[in-house]
């Protein structure tokens, strides 16, 4: 069995950064060099005051015990690749936006690259792994592509070792895994490549934590399990709309159902919708595998899922305008949240994103404050989300602010869009004091005690909480 002394992870992304970081904290006789072409993402790693280019609680502590040490960030992939003995490609797959399969399948353009790149710059054998999410069967692509490039005395094996990362928690769900998973091709030197891997994750997870399972199974594993969360997110907030119809809370029905030991309590929390770079590509790229290995009914049945997800969101910001008198041109809207979720920096499908489209285009006046999330990530997503128009005009609609109390000032309506812990404590006297009146509280994450705003004044809707007694 080959033993791992050098890693090279290509991408120092939101996967890629944290998890070699913690095996670098973790692993000390082994050096991790994590390489990317973009020169102001390795900086920012590399930056003295530790100003990392992706926010995750724990992360910077670890990074700075072992910066310098044994974990370095380098622009330089060739020599990376040259030297290390494992290799994890960790770059991004996101959903294809054009050709074949567009809006569904993943587009592996940048996987395609790095195998590219590490076939012609190899010089000896390599373990290659798969560190992204990708469609089934992409290892195998990965394999002709290297078997076909390699030079003379370099072999690969290839392995998928997916990653069960949740931002916000992706330092604590790294030191102490639920499982780690590694797939591997049943023969000899795949079995051996998959336990050189297994070994270094042994330096800190128990052994029967790590699940050793077939190549293909390890690929379709991530896909599947990233669903499972997704659908139990649409089939909550199903019920959630069936809750403001009936009178019924949604808080009090998935405390109820979550006490069923075959159901459990985690992610039966309703909300205005889920986000995140993940499960709305993992579960598009199911439906297209469905669909291309023709089965019409399966890939109709996870459609389902994102189908509720969207219609979750257009639900929520109908609510807003219906009870703002069935207008809100020309009001002002204080949106608290910009990120998919509390505790991370990362915007990718994040519900803020459709509730201001959706805002902007009945016309209304935009106020946004988020803790962690930069102005200039905000005006590219919102950009992105209404392409036909110009940023200028984006920008005399939108404005970002650099507290809550800044955002609710003169706004009619506050509308909570992320779970920001201090969203819980703001004093929410002194915002209702600054608002116009009546003033009305949109909560989309289950957040605030709703009966106290109320003393103090507020008009407060709660999703999944309907008025009838």
């Amino acid at each position: 069995m080959p033993r791992i002394k050098q890693i090279c992870c290509i991408g120092a992304g939101y996967v890629g950064g944290p998890t070699c970081a913690v095996i670098a904290l973790k692993c000390p006789h082994i050096r991790v060099t994590i390489v990317d072409l973009n020169q102001a993402r390795i900086d920012a790693w590399n930056s003295p005051d530790f100003k990392l280019p992706i926010y995750e609680p724990g992360l910077e502590d670890v990074v700075r015990k072992a910066r310098g040490r044994n974990l370095f960030f380098s622009t330089d992939v060739d020599k990376g690749i040259r030297d290390a003995d494992l290799i994890f490609v960790s770059v991004n797959t996101p959903t294809k936006k054009s050709g074949v399969g567009a809006g569904f399948a993943a587009d592996l353009n940048y996987v395609e690259l790095a195998t590219r790149r590490i076939a012609a710059t190899a010089t000896s054998s390599k373990i290659v792994v798969e560190k992204s999410t990708v469609p089934c069967r992409t290892a195998e692509s990965m394999r002709t592509i290297l078997d076909a490039n390699s030079k003379p005395n370099a072999r690969f094996d290839i392995l998928s070792n997916p990653e069960f990362l949740a931002e916000g928690t992706a330092i604590d769900d790294l030191f102490a895994p639920d499982r780690v998973l590694i797939g591997s091709l049943q023969t000899q030197e795949g079995k051996e490549a998959c336990a050189a891997l297994s070994e270094v994750y042994q330096n800190w997870v128990p052994k029967e934590r790590i699940l050793t399972v077939g190549l293909w199974s390890s690929e379709l594993s991530k896909l599947a399990a990233n669903a499972m969360l997704a659908q139990r997110i649409s089939s909550i907030n199903a019920l959630s709309a069936i809750c403001e119809a009936t009178g019924a809370n949604i808080a009090e029905v998935a405390h109820s159902i979550g006490q069923d030991s075959r159901i459990g309590p985690k992610f039966l929390r309703a909300s205005v919708g889920f986000g995140g770079s993940c499960f709305q590509k993992d579960i598009l790229n199911l439906v297209y595998l469905s669909e291309s290995l023709n089965l019409k009914e399966v890939a109709e049945y996870w459609k389902q899922v994102v189908t509720m997800n969207e219609y979750q969101k257009r639900r929520f910001s109908k609510r807003v305008v219906d009870t703002l008198f069935n207008t809100i041109t020309g009001k002002r809207i204080a949106v608290l949240g910009f990120a998919f979720k509390a505790d991370t920096g990362d915007t990718r499908e994040s519900a803020a994103i459709t509730l201001i489209r959706d805002f902007q285009q009945e016309r209304a006046l935009v106020n946004i404050y988020d803790p962690q999330v930069e102005s200039k990530q905000i005006w590219t997503d919102l950009s992105e989300a209404s392409p036909d128009i110009a940023l200028e005009t984006i920008q005399r609609q939108v404005y970002i602010c650099s507290s809550a109390l800044e955002a609710c000032k003169n706004a009619e309506a506050v509308v909570i869009a992320t779970e920001w812990a201090e969203f819980k404590t703001i004093d929410w006297e002194a915002v209702y004091a600054g608002m116009n009146k009546p003033a009305f509280v949109f909560d989309g994450r289950l957040l605030v005690d709703a009966d106290k705003l109320r003393s103090i004044g507020f008009k407060v809707t709660v999703i999944g909480r309907g008025e009838r007694l």
